[in-house]
């Protein structure tokens, strides 16, 4: 169990684990079993690109939308009959929060009878294999995988199967999906699942596709990584049509949506992380009618992106009017702008940018501007002891930044000029060394002169042995004790003059 949730921590984003947590605990605090369930845990297990979550609680998630909406996610659109909730949350996670449910399809081309049920249940209406795994967030369970239906193995094999006959009769939508995913992975329905795609599509089942179907499919084309290659697949399979009458790859912006996608991958590679959806979206209708572009969006459940795609334009222009006047006269003035932009707008007018000033501001602002801000921190600001531990640091560096883009920073003098009143104080110098009292003539360079011994020899010759202290030395009390010591007693001098005077009767 362990494993999955290691998985599930590294597979997922840092907003899209804390959307994973906030899901978790608003349905733990409401009572409700709750688990990761359908694309999130396939795309998990495959390793390709999460794109959304997919939650199932065992309750009914409408019943979640205040608590949510109290910490911070915002509820796109609500399905009262199946009890679904699409919400977004922080750093633009987009989740599915579903109750868990049985459906009866009386009749292709109807809604379900539905019922709610266990999350078993729950897995075997699905329409594939692999969307049919869970993987529970609960306490008592976490990181359990369920895979009723084999789903694992279909994605180490590489197919795409249905999980019972009668799929693409009960809900027609599927044969889109199918062909969605096939184009997107590059796996091949299985044997039995493409004769049952072919019969149905030969029954003309899909002309009995629902309007929420019909919006789910168009939405989901502009999160998709290669839509141009999706909507190649779906009008070479009749479906693209089935999505709006009129609509062929021929009415697709096809260069402006190459360049919209290689623009994304460069963004991406500079920390700028846009949703591209808003202008996919745009470019893939970019030749149908007023009307038609209406209807597609109608049918469209997530209410932001219908209201992103209609405000493209126009949030566009403004901001490349304010690039064309004073708000950024100065390289710094325009990067303060472009910072303060939706990454979305300055995507969408690097594609659409007709005027060669504003083009040349944008591909700076990704471009040379920012190999600019790598140079930081400057050399000098090291000489200087200016360092990311000063708390004024970000400040100094935001300054110094604003300044190089000026060219107001060209030579050393000029930027030792500006950093010098800004550097923190000089250190304070280290306290010179204390001298102790008393030293000792060893201490002064001079070893001192040893005490005398004790042993069996007459003072005089061990005076005579010691070492004799050079004239020029200073005596220190020490020598001086052991000189007085050395010198003779007046009684041994009596004696010692006595014993001579004896010694010299005898020669006489």
């Amino acid at each position: 169990m362990a494993d999955y949730i290691y998985t599930l921590e590294t597979r997922l984003s840092p907003d899209q684990l804390r959307a994973v947590t906030l899901v978790q605990d608003v349905a733990r605090a409401a009572g409700m079993n709750v688990y990761l369930t359908g694309g999130a845990v396939r795309d998990i297990i495959s390793g390709f690109p999460i794109r959304d979550l997919d939650f199932t609680v065992q309750g009914n998630a409408l019943k979640l939308q205040k608590e949510l909406e109290k910490a911070g996610a915002s509820v796109q659109f609500s399905d009262d009959d199946l009890k679904v909730l699409y919400i977004t949350a922080q750093g633009n996670v987009r989740a599915e929060i579903s109750m868990a449910r049985t459906e009866r399809y009386e009749k292709t081309g109807k809604p379900p009878i539905v019922t709610p049920g266990t999350i078993l249940e729950d897995l075997r209406r699905r329409d594939f294999t692999v969307n049919a795994m869970a993987l529970s967030l609960n306490p008592g369970s976490r990181g359990l995988f369920m895979d009723p239906f084999n789903g694992a193995a279909d994605i180490e094999a590489k197919l795409i199967r249905i999980l019972h006959n009668y799929s693409f009769v009960e809900d027609p939508s599927r044969l889109i999906r199918g062909t969605r995913f096939a184009a997107r992975f590059h796996w091949p329905l299985e044997e039995r699942t493409q004769g049952r795609f072919d019969a149905a599509k030969e029954n003309m089942y899909i002309e009995h596709i629902s309007h929420r179907a019909i919006g789910y499919e168009i939405e989901q084309l502009a999160y998709e990584d290669d839509p141009l290659h999706i909507t190649k697949i779906l009008e070479k399979e009749d479906w693209l049509r089935i999505l709006s009458p009129h609509w062929t790859t021929a009415k697709v912006d096809t260069a402006g949506l190459t360049q919209l996608m290689k623009t994304r991958q460069q963004m991406s590679e500079f920390g700028l992380n846009p949703d591209p959806a808003p202008a996919v979206l745009y470019f893939l209708t970019a030749r149908l009618s007023d009307k038609e572009i209406s209807d597609m969006q109608k049918m469209i459940p997530r209410r932001d992106l219908v209201e992103a795609w209609r405000d493209l334009e126009n949030n566009a222009k403004q901001l490349g009017k304010k690039l064309t006047g004073k708000e950024a006269a100065t390289p710094s003035r325009a990067w303060r702008l472009l910072s303060e932009s939706r990454a979305e707008m300055i995507l969408f007018l690097e594609v659409t940018a007709k005027q060669q000033a504003v083009l040349q501001k944008i591909r700076s602002f990704l471009g040379k501007w920012r190999q600019l801000q790598q140079k930081l921190p400057l050399p000098e600001m090291a000489e200087l002891h200016i360092t990311p531990q000063l708390p004024e640091y970000p400040k100094i560096a935001h300054e110094a930044f604003m300044l190089l883009l000026d060219g107001k920073l060209r030579s050393r003098t000029e930027i030792l000029k500006f950093l010098k009143p800004l550097a923190p104080p000089p250190p304070p110098p280290p306290p010179p060394p204390r001298r102790g009292r008393g030293k000792t003539a060893g201490a002064a360079g001079n070893p001192p002169t040893p005490p005398p011994q004790a042993s069996g020899k007459k003072p005089g010759k061990m005076a005579a042995s010691a070492p004799a202290v050079p004239a020029s030395a200073p005596a220190s009390p020490r020598s001086e004790e052991i000189k007085a010591a050395s010198k003779p007693t007046p009684p041994a001098r009596a004696k010692r003059a006595k014993s001579a005077s004896k010694k010299s009767a005898k020669r006489r």
